[in-house]
Order: structure tokens, then sequence, then C-alpha cells
């Protein structure tokens, strides 16, 4: 199984916009997502710049979301028991809001560079696949 990537990581922890289009998620979920937003301030708080630049991301600044992705990643990189603690929450947190939070709504999947869609409106729609250096396009 592909790790999820330090952008997904960020971008499910501090991102308020997403939350919006979740019609239905459990308290457990919600509970995850504060944990592993606990996980990485912890773990990046110490650094001031990436303390900074987590600040504006919980306000919805996506420059300072990039950057602490770039931050998470390198951190993913030196220690692997961490990154491996994130990726693991991550993954738990992507596979509940894909079950039970989003209905009826099209979902991309993002892994290591591999992306995969559904339309759960239409059970017989395909399944759209794209991997690292893959354009799908649609018009």
């Amino acid at each position: 199984m592909e790790p999820i990537t330090a952008v997904s990581i960020a971008t499910l922890a501090f991102t308020k916009a997403f939350e919006k289009t979740i019609e239905k998620i459990t308290e457990a979920t919600w509970n995850k997502i504060d944990a592993l937003r606990k996980k990485i301030w912890h773990k990046l708080g110490g650094n001031q710049a990436a303390q900074k630049a987590l600040t504006a991301a919980e306000t919805g600044s996506q420059q300072d979301l990039e950057l602490v992705a770039q931050y998470l990643e390198r951190e993913m990189e030196w220690d692997k028991n961490f990154a491996q603690e994130v990726q693991t929450l991550a993954r738990e947190i992507h596979q509940e809001i894909n079950i039970g939070g989003i209905k009826g709504q099209n979902v991309q999947n993002v892994y290591g560079g591999e992306a995969q869609q559904n339309n759960a409106n239409n059970t017989n729609a395909p399944v759209i696949q794209g991997g690292s250096g893959h354009n799908i396009t649609f018009n």
C-alpha cells in the first residue's frame, strides 16, 4: 500500500473547507482529525517558522498549508515512526470519511501520486484511475 503524502495529511488535518462538504461524520472521526492535528503541532511546534505556518494554515491560508506540508514531509523523512503514525491515522480518517461521511458525491483519493475517483451517485459509473505523470481531462 502506497504511503499517504505529507500534502494529503496536512490538508486533512488543517483544511476547514472539506468539513463543510461532509454531511455526516462521526465524533470518533472528528477526534481522529483533532489527534492528527495535535500530533503534527507537537512535532513541528518547536520550529518558529513552522509554528507560524501552522497557525495561518488553521485559519485557511493555502500558502501556509503548503509550507506546513513541506515541514511535515521533512519530518516524515527524518522520523519514520512519526511518518508511520500520521499516515496510519490519515488513512483511517480517509476510510471513515469515504464510507460514512460523504454520500452521493464524487470521491477522489490520492495516495503517493496515484489517483482514483469514484462517482458515488452512480454505482455503475466507471472507476477512473491515473498515475503520476498521467492527466485525465473531461470536456
